[in-house]
């Protein structure tokens, strides 16, 4: 059943909020950083690394020990110190607690919502305990995880009408040898290891609540 879960989780369709949030890239567009395909392939190549460095060590741990669920949402929220991007991690993790649950009911994930409500729920952590318990191995979830930052960032991309729908899908496919490369360089940290690799989007995102409008939350 994991294909069908995979396929089931990265459908539009399901429900964690993720299309809401521009991961930075509303922000950065707004600000001039990003004007055309060119500037937007660099920041999504940015986002990946990011991920793979900022989030992937969490989603990895918190999968290894789903036990460890509050104390890695403890470290999370030290880490996200801008509060745009703190408070969509929240967001998107109380959301995707709830939609296991409900999705998936079993104790198992009774447990990760329940821990994820006692603490700040953010998203990193809690995807790793979610997924795990549906029974997603490791590899898939980490690599689902590179897959969502990038698609979401492209798919924000197109509503913001910077690329088109087309060339948005060809920059997912040229990303992939670099997501696959980033797995590999960051599948063995540890939660202790995580960093911010690419600080301007962690600024642009930090900006994103002072734009005179917005179409995302985040």
């Amino acid at each position: 059943m994991t294909d069908w879960l995979l396929w089931q989780i990265v459908d539009s369709a399901f429900p964690t909020g993720g299309f809401a949030h521009s991961w930075g890239l509303e922000s950065a567009w707004q600000h001039g950083e990003v004007r055309d395909a060119r500037a937007l392939r660099r920041f999504v190549r940015q986002t990946i690394v990011q991920t793979g460095r900022g989030v992937m060590p969490l989603v990895t741990a918190a999968h290894r020990a789903p036990d460890r669920l509050g104390a890695l949402d403890a470290l999370a929220d030290a880490f996200l110190t801008n509060v745009v991007a703190n408070r969509a991690s929240r967001v998107q993790g109380r959301t995707l607690a709830a939609t296991a649950r409900r999705v998936w009911p079993s104790p198992a994930t009774e447990d990760v919502e329940r821990c994820a409500l006692a603490g700040c729920a953010h998203v990193a952590p809690v995807t790793g305990a979610a997924l795990a318990a549906i029974g997603v191995p490791l590899e898939a979830a980490e690599r689902l995880v590179l897959f969502i930052a990038a698609r979401g960032v492209l798919s924000s991309a197109v509503r913001l009408g910077l690329v088109g729908s087309y060339e948005a899908q060809r920059l997912t496919h040229d990303c992939a040898d670099e997501a696959d490369d980033v797995w590999r360089t960051c599948r063995g940290l540890h939660a202790g290891d995580i960093a911010q690799t690419t600080p301007v989007i962690d600024l642009w995102q930090a900006a994103h609540g002072r734009l005179y409008s917005r179409l995302f939350q985040s």
